[in-house]
């Protein structure tokens, strides 16, 4: 499981031109199945992303491809969680 970190840069005013294209990279991976969860990090940091059932290869790649990432609009950064313990609605987690 990844926690993936979209932290805003100094290009961040250049979010509106790749928001179309940022929230069909979004979609795509919740209709894959990759991204259970998508949300912004608070006060406006950036987002945040709970990713499942890919390697870290392919989430690389997928993180990659992300158009706020390929523009410099976010850092990205991703945290690899290896699972002990969850409350029985995560149990696919483990």
């Amino acid at each position: 499981m990844f926690v993936v970190l979209l932290r805003f840069s100094d290009n961040k005013d250049a979010a509106g031109r790749h928001m179309d294209g940022h929230a069909e990279w979004l979609r795509r991976g919740r209709e894959d199945g990759v991204f259970l969860l998508a949300g912004s990090i608070q006060p406006g940091l950036g987002g945040a992303i709970l990713a499942h059932g890919v390697t870290r290869a392919e989430l690389d790649e997928r993180v990659a491809a992300d158009p706020f990432v390929a523009e410099n609009v976010v850092s990205a950064e991703v945290l690899e969680i290896a699972p002990g313990m969850a409350d029985e609605r995560l149990s696919f987690l483990l």
